[in-house]
């Protein structure tokens, strides 16, 4: 039979107990702390993954949108096209300065400027005293909007081009027009397009 415990070694006993429980205690606040840390960098590294991902969708959905058209040919015609051969060009709206009395002019399959259209409203424009007369290298700003396709989505491009043209008089005394290039001069929002390209106008006129 054992001998009873005396109070100094039962209280010595209850202490270690006591040591036990709390080092059993320190421990499980450790594990629960390891595990929230554990938690929160798999979180952290999740959301700057994802953070990441968004940046480089945002960039490449930017890039896909930035149209810039460049022109081709001449004299009677420019066929317009995308810099980026990736943008394959639905159809266009061309509108000119609303001084001139020219209404907007659609073009679909074929995405083009005319010289008959510069022609019309370059006369409008001399009648009006809004142009020179005289023969040499003339620009007329315009407004495009372009609808296109790129990565299978459709997209909508709205910026102001300069027609570059020349104005040349026949041996009938008439005028005529040769189309030199395009040239762009600034993108802008379909709601602000015709106040810009008529203030632009104007104050060239001037």
């Amino acid at each position: 039979m054992a001998d009873p415990e005396t109070p100094s070694q039962a209280a010595e006993a209850a202490a270690i107990r006591r040591r036990w429980i709390t080092l059993g205690e320190i421990l499980a606040v450790l594990a629960v702390l390891i595990s929230g840390l554990t938690l929160w960098n798999s979180y952290s590294q999740r959301s700057a993954d994802e953070a990441e991902r968004a940046a480089e969708k945002k960039e490449k959905a930017s890039l896909s949108k930035a149209l810039v058209l460049k022109a081709q040919g001449g004299g009677k015609r420019l066929a317009l096209t995308a810099v980026d051969p990736a943008h394959a060009i639905q159809s266009q709206t061309i509108a000119l300065p609303s001084a001139l009395g020219v209404g907007r002019i659609e073009t679909l399959i074929e995405p083009r400027i005319e010289a008959g259209w510069i022609k019309a409203a370059d006369k409008k424009a001399r009648k009006a005293g809004a142009a020179e007369e005289a023969s040499g290298d003339l620009r007329l700003p315009v407004a495009i909007t372009t609808r296109f396709v790129t990565g299978g989505e459709t997209f909508t491009d709205i910026a102001l081009y300069d027609v570059g043209y020349r104005r040349d008089g026949s041996l009938l005394g008439g005028t005529d027009v040769e189309l030199l290039g395009l040239s762009l001069v600034e993108r802008v929002s379909a709601a602000k397009a015709q106040a810009r390209l008529d203030a632009l106008w104007k104050t060239r006129s001037q």
